[in-house]
């Protein structure tokens, strides 16, 4: 199997690796099928996890390797992550001003149904966090065509598992704070696993342009870096403070970073 693996051109070896993290993903929004009754405690507790879990991957699995591309690149390392983690907070800070127009001409209701912001800024966040990462695995597999040194077809499938663990909570991240919205357990599932299927595309994409797609991924990285911290602070933190044990929230936070902190540095 191994050796059918290697004999596959670099793009079929990322469009494997990649379907392997959809996968993961797809697993880790599963587990809304799970819950008979969603109780505000179990779901403030999953919320505190879950931005744990949003804040760790923000640094290690994109600010950090955004720095250290750039500096590859020699690129000015501050300079790449500044701009692209402003720009992906601001673009959510602008779509989150655009909806509260939208909401006001629509006079909304508590009557209308799930917090719709909300829902769409999780979606959309752990999505463009998997961009770059499928962008990441592609680069990998794509490297290998050029016999880069260090750049081996097990440091690749390496990478791969390690976002391929990374993706389990994440794809819970989405579907679990969906079905709190009201959506149905179908539907949570369908849109936690569709926030990773942009993996295996972007994943193609990285391989077939590797050498263009190097020099925007230091931008990708951050921008997804700067996505994810402002729904962590607008709205993951704050919803799960809403509980009246506000420590323990904290400490599920907590657990979530180190849970995810440990997959980032021990499978690099």
């Amino acid at each position: 199997m191994f050796d059918f693996f290697v004999s596959l051109s670099p793009i079929y070896q990322a469009l494997i690796a990649s379907l392997f993290t959809w996968a993961i993903t797809s697993l880790g929004s599963a587990v809304v099928f799970f819950f008979k009754e969603i109780r505000k405690g179990i779901m403030d507790a999953l919320l505190g996890f879950s931005a744990g879990v949003m804040i760790a991957a923000s640094f290690w699995s994109l600010l950090s390797p955004a720095i250290e591309m750039a500096e590859s690149l020699d690129l000015i390392p501050w300079l790449v992550a500044f701009s692209g983690f402003a720009c992906g907070g601001l673009l959510l800070y602008v779509g989150d001003k655009i909806y509260a127009l939208a909401e006001k001409k629509k006079k909304r209701t508590k009557k209308d149904g799930p917090n719709i912001k909300r829902c769409l800024m999780l979606v959309v966040s752990i999505t463009l966090h998997n961009i770059p990462e499928g962008l990441v695995i592609g680069v990998a597999f794509g490297s290998l065509a050029y016999n880069i040194p260090g750049a081996t077809v097990l440091s690749a499938i390496t990478l791969a598992i390690g976002i391929g663990l990374q993706n389990f909570p994440e794809g819970s991240a989405v579907s679990l704070p969906l079905r709190r919205e009201g959506f149905s357990r179908a539907k949570s599932f369908f849109y936690g696993q569709a926030s990773g299927i942009v993996e295996p595309i972007s994943a193609i994409i990285g391989a077939i342009l590797v050498m263009k797609v190097q020099t925007l991924l230091p931008y990708l990285l951050s921008f997804a870096a700067g996505a994810m911290i402002y729904v962590v602070v607008e709205e993951l933190i704050p919803e799960s403070q809403s509980n009246k044990k506000k420590d323990l929230m904290a400490l599920f936070t907590l657990v979530g970073f180190s849970v995810m902190m440990i997959l980032d540095v021990a499978l690099g």
